[in-house]
């Protein structure tokens, strides 16, 4: 694995695509669930994503077995590893994870 890592962090034109699956908490009331979208949503602002691009929203899957129970699902895109990290690290990203719902990232 720290193989794969080196090659991460010496290739200078690989974006990294990062996925959060989230499945929330069940006392989580439907006006919180849209907060943390709105939330999420207002991460592209950060400087470690890639040209704004984070993505996501509600699970639309039908019928509702395909999500696996999952909620939300969000895409990032990011310059490099090193960049990724810093998005990981910041207290914006991490405002949400395990408070409101469970986070799966990859």
């Amino acid at each position: 694995m720290e193989q794969n890592l080196n090659v991460l962090n010496t290739s200078p034109n690989m974006t990294l695509i990062h996925i959060v699956l989230g499945k929330c908490k069940p006392d989580i009331t439907q006006e919180q669930k849209n907060e943390v979208v709105r939330e999420i949503k207002s991460l592209k602002v950060q400087p470690s994503v890639k040209d704004g691009r984070l993505m996501g929203g509600p699970s639309l899957s039908t019928p509702e077995e395909r999500n696996k129970g999952y909620e939300f699902a969000f895409v990032s895109y990011h310059e490099n590893l090193v960049a990724l990290e810093d998005y990981q690290s910041t207290k914006e990203y991490h405002r949400y994870e395990y408070v409101h719902y469970y986070a799966n990232a990859s």
